[in-house]
């Protein structure tokens, strides 16, 4: 399953790096998002390095972390701006706490999203 969010507003950048930074805490999660660079995606996890330094300003990010937090999705984005991938379908309550985090880092930067997970 997935999360899909639609982001209404600036700063989009700063929106995107917050839930990038709820991702990096989430384990149940891997993501796809406009800011990762697309070789990354592609399969270039010889790249596990540059993967860790991307994320690495965020908080703590392991090794491991860095080979599973992108989603291997082929999937494109289309209208979202930012996608959390469930590694097993989640629960409800796994579902209300991720909206939680979201509205917590989301209130600060006065951005209003949608999320629709399916």
């Amino acid at each position: 399953m997935k999360t899909y969010v639609k982001i209404y507003g600036p700063p989009l950048y700063d929106a995107i790096k917050a839930l990038e930074k709820i991702a990096i805490d989430s384990p149940a999660l891997c993501i796809m998002d406009h800011l990762v660079p697309y070789d990354f995606y592609m399969g270039d996890f010889s790249a596990t390095q540059d993967i860790h330094t991307y994320f690495g300003n965020l908080g703590e990010v392991s090794v491991e972390r860095c080979s599973n937090i992108l989603s291997k999705s082929v999937e494109g984005m289309g209208e979202y701006d930012f996608i959390f991938d469930w590694f097993q379908k989640p629960s409800q309550e796994q579902i209300t706490g991720l909206i939680q985090k979201i509205d917590k880092v989301m209130t600060p930067l006065n951005c209003k999203y949608t999320l629709v997970t399916k």
